[in-house]
């Protein structure tokens, strides 16, 4: 299944045919002759006063034009009214220009939905872990400032002192995003120490980063990981200010013997999560 194009409709309401999507590919560390890796990908389009917008994360396989982009899960989409034509096609200038400074490049050609394998009597399995989400605060500014080489260079440390207390602490990477990464945790005291130890590794790297923790169900289909879980831990993350590491309540609740301490950050209402969530700061 394939990126949808959309109908080009006239002021007198006729179609005059369909076009794709411009869409553009987040370059991170990764130029685009490298393949085998995970990305950000938007896609931009304008019918009429009407914006549509798609984004999520990608898996990337082969290089140069050959490359063939699926989405990791289903995209999420959105759809700007703009009131008139002009003010719409404005906004999508606007949103493909901020793509282009933001380290992306165009891609040619359509995103795929990954296709799992038809396993009618295979079942989803249930699991719970404690789930970390960091990325680098202002990271766009800082690979402006250092050029493409020596960013390059910069998130290749950075990724490897990740990965080294990730493996420290046992922790189960799932999936990097850009400049960000996702990874699992069997116990919530764990994670939380993980987490300070890459805010520590980090900064001697020059970089501050943001974390989030969230512990709870999701669900398991081989090497795939589903749930509304990682949405959670994900926009705990970006509630996170520069050099935090803050948990949801459902992590502290579980951590009561650990000797960690915490302050109240409040309740908060996450972005696309129906219940409001108290949230806690990991106290040096």
């Amino acid at each position: 299944m394939y990126d949808y194009a959309l109908p080009e409709v006239r002021s007198n309401g006729l179609s005059i045919g369909r076009t794709f999507m411009p869409k553009f590919l987040r370059i991170g560390v990764h130029q685009s002759n490298v393949s085998g890796y995970t990305s950000k990908a938007w896609c931009v389009r304008r019918v009429g006063s009407a914006v549509f917008l798609k984004w999520g994360a990608v898996e990337v396989y082969g290089a140069g034009d050959g490359r063939k982009v699926c989405w990791t899960l289903p995209p999420r989409v959105k759809t700007i009214r703009c009131g008139t034509v002009q003010r719409a096609k404005d906004y999508a200038k606007a949103a493909i220009a901020r793509r282009r400074s933001h380290r992306y490049e165009s891609l040619a050609g359509s995103i795929a939905i990954r296709r799992r394998p038809a396993d009618r009597g295979a079942e989803l399995e249930q699991a719970l872990a404690t789930i970390l989400f960091v990325d680098i605060v202002r990271s766009t500014e800082k690979a402006a400032r250092l050029g493409d080489s020596r960013w390059t260079q910069v998130m290749n440390h950075y990724y490897a002192a990740v990965r080294r207390e990730l493996k420290i602490s046992r922790g189960k990477e799932v999936v990097t995003t850009g400049d960000g990464l996702l990874a699992t945790f069997g116990a919530p005291a764990t994670g939380v120490r993980c987490a300070t130890a890459i805010r520590e590794a980090v900064r001697t790297l020059g970089l501050e980063i943001r974390v989030g923790l969230h512990t709870g169900e999701y669900k398991v289909s081989g090497n795939e990981v589903f749930g509304l879980a990682f949405h959670i831990g994900a926009r705990v993350a970006a509630k996170a200010r520069a050099g935090e590491v803050l948990v949801s309540s459902a992590v502290k609740d579980l951590m009561s013997q650990s000797g960690i301490r915490f302050k109240d950050r409040g309740v908060h209402q996450l972005k696309g999560v129906p219940e409001r969530w108290r949230l806690y700061r990991v106290e040096p």
